[in-house]
């Protein structure tokens, strides 16, 4: 089967980004914008909270390696989709938590793991399935960030070191190997 590709969004991009660049399944993961009305935004212009844009992850992914339903259920366990426009101290609807589905096949797992999330959270589930939009890859220095700065920022020491361990721990079926150990 043809690599497949998943669009989400679920707070800060390091964060996802980490998250599932240690998927087995998972061949490329890139940062991005989407979802928003501005042509070619920027970093900074997305921060400002003005252009409609998610920070978001684009996935490639094998899927006879793994399913777009267990990218979503590692999505719903690796954030907190019952935060609107914000994860942690991160705030605005550039933090959004959303599913922007590729085909339709995609938006009905999207819906089906709504509800699995829903059934394991006290709060409303907010995330949104928007339509699929125009994706902008973010500026090379957002790519493989916890990869690179990860031990010398703090942001990423205090939020994606921690989210990376609990990830880690509960899913180590689905890490790849090097990953396993981290």
């Amino acid at each position: 089967m043809a690599e497949q590709q998943a669009t989400l969004a679920g707070g800060c991009f390091w964060c996802t980004e980490a998250v599932y660049k240690d998927v087995i399944g998972v061949t490329r993961v890139e940062s991005g914008y989407t979802g928003g009305h501005v042509a070619d935004p920027d970093y900074k212009q997305v921060c400002g909270g003005d252009t409609g844009h998610a920070e978001a992850v684009r996935i490639s992914f094998d899927p006879e390696q793994i399913a777009y339903a267990d990218l979503l259920d590692i999505f719903f366990a690796t954030h907190d989709p019952t935060q609107l426009n914000r994860q942690g101290n991160d705030i605005g609807t550039q933090y959004r938590s959303a599913i922007f589905p590729h085909d339709e096949s995609q938006e009905e797992e999207a819906r089906a793991a709504i509800e699995r999330a829903q059934a394991e959270w006290d709060q409303p589930v907010v995330t949104a399935i928007e339509p699929l939009a125009e994706w902008y890859p973010a500026e090379a220095y957002h790519q493989d960030y916890f990869e690179r700065e990860g031990s010398r920022n703090p942001y990423c020491m205090a939020v994606v070191a921690p989210k990376l361990r609990k990830f880690r721990k509960s899913f180590a079926e689905r890490l790849k190997r090097e990953s396993a150990a981290g």
